[in-house]
């Protein structure tokens, strides 16, 4: 794929597709007394009720036009209040619970399991169309087996290769694609960010899934407070990153970072980089192809999938309007349609027709990658594994004993999460 259109563009496009993605009492939630579609088989009159929907500038003009249905279809008023996307979080926390905040509000996955500690948020009715959600999009807004929000948008890594150097047709494993890496005479057959020396088990997992080792146990769909990357799946992945990294054949490095990644790729001095959407702008000098990540362990490379969805406050005094506005109105092809239109990132529901993006096989790539991807985990105890995971993966590239300093991770780590 060549970049003709410019590097400003690509940038613009780019950041575009996927920008911003991520203790108390727990309360019990209400749920609506009737779900969103009965409701809408038997017509309502909501004059004289009104929702108040938190949006940001990029979502609001999609949200206006499914608003402006709902107000003239129920006689209801929806009143859209723009925010800044980085307020969202600590604004709703602290307006819920003291009945300020919004009955709607758009947000990022990995707020809930926040949102639900602290007893913010509603379950949601997904109705009628509910089959046409990815079913990552619908496990990300999932916990404790109850749907707390209505999915929009999806975002994911995935693996993107130099056409010139190795063609288009995606590697089935790690060692195809190494071999093809290799074989093409580039100075590099493979990059990728550790974020130096910092480490970054973000853009290394899907590699890490293909052993078999989640960051946590998944019970039902939702992801418990277990640690799942130890046992023997997660040594090997270990071994795997001691035998590809400094001292073993050197594949990984930590003198990799975000900038050098892109550099090297962009430049044709890398055959293959594994990447976000976020990094095409970085690539406008090459010839790529975005593709699922190849497997190294024998499973399934599935990366961690971000969602943007939207929420209903368990403070909101129209629960069920609030349901039925979601329902019926978002969860519609014309209104995911718009939201894709007006930010344009991978849509979480299907049909939505993304041809109009600057680079719409890329999108194709990255969908596919999410499609074959885990969601990110939104309970609270992620926050807390990201300093000891990235660490033990940056000093096992360096040359530490992979098993021990993957053990003492697991220790570690399970011993923070306990006390």
């Amino acid at each position: 794929m060549r970049n003709t259109i410019g590097k400003v563009a690509v940038v613009a496009t780019s950041v575009a597709l996927l920008a911003a993605c991520s203790s108390g009492t727990t309360e019990e939630t209400t749920s609506p007394e009737a779900s969103a579609s009965e409701t809408a088989a038997a017509g309502i009159d909501a004059t004289g009720l009104s929702l108040t929907v938190w949006v940001d500038e990029n979502r609001q003009p999609a949200v206006e036009a499914a608003a402006a249905s709902f107000e003239e279809e129920t006689g209801a008023t929806v009143e859209l209040v723009q925010k800044n996307f980085d307020d969202l979080r600590s604004d709703f926390l602290s307006q819920v619970p003291t009945g300020e905040g919004p009955d709607i509000t758009i947000g990022a996955h990995d707020w809930l399991g926040a949102f639900v500690t602290d007893g913010v948020v509603n379950t949601v009715d997904l109705g009628a169309n509910a089959s046409s959600f990815s079913q990552v999009a619908v496990d990300a807004v999932t916990y404790d087996g109850q749907i707390y929000g209505m999915p929009y948008s999806t975002e994911a890594i995935a693996l993107i290769q130099n056409t010139d150097l190795v063609g288009e047709d995606a590697p089935a494993t790690w060692d195809d694609m190494i071999q093809a890496g290799l074989d093409s005479g580039a100075d590099r057959p493979f990059c990728i960010n550790t974020a130096g020396e910092t480490g970054d088990g973000y853009t290394m997992y899907p590699l890490q899934t293909s052993f078999g080792a989640p960051v946590f146990v998944q019970e039902g769909g939702s992801y418990t407070s277990e640690v799942g990357m130890g046992g023997e799946a997660g040594e090997a992945f270990a071994q795997w990153l001691s035998d590809n990294g400094e001292k073993g054949e050197g594949y990984l490095s930590t003198t990799i970072d975000y900038a050098t990644n892109n550099e090297l790729f962009n430049s044709g001095k890398c055959a293959y980089t594994i990447q976000g959407p976020w990094a095409l702008g970085d690539f406008a000098d090459v010839n790529f192809k975005v593709n699922p990540v190849p497997s190294a362990g024998g499973e399934t490379a599935a990366p961690f999938v971000g969602v943007q969805t939207f929420y209903v406050s368990s403070q909101s005094e129209n629960a069920l309007l609030a349901n039925e506005f979601l329902t019926n109105y978002i969860a519609t092809p014309e209104a995911m349609q718009a939201l894709y239109d007006a930010d344009p990132r991978l849509p979480a529901y299907e049909g939505v027709d993304t041809s109009s993006a600057a680079f719409p096989e890329a999108i194709e790539g990255f969908q596919a990658s999410a499609d074959q991807g885990v969601p990110m985990p939104s309970i609270p105890e992620m926050g807390s594994v990201w300093d000891y995971w990235n660490a033990a993966e940056s000093k096992i590239i360096k040359g530490a004993d992979p098993v021990k300093t993957w053990n003492k991770m697991i220790t570690d780590l399970t011993a923070a999460l306990e006390g």
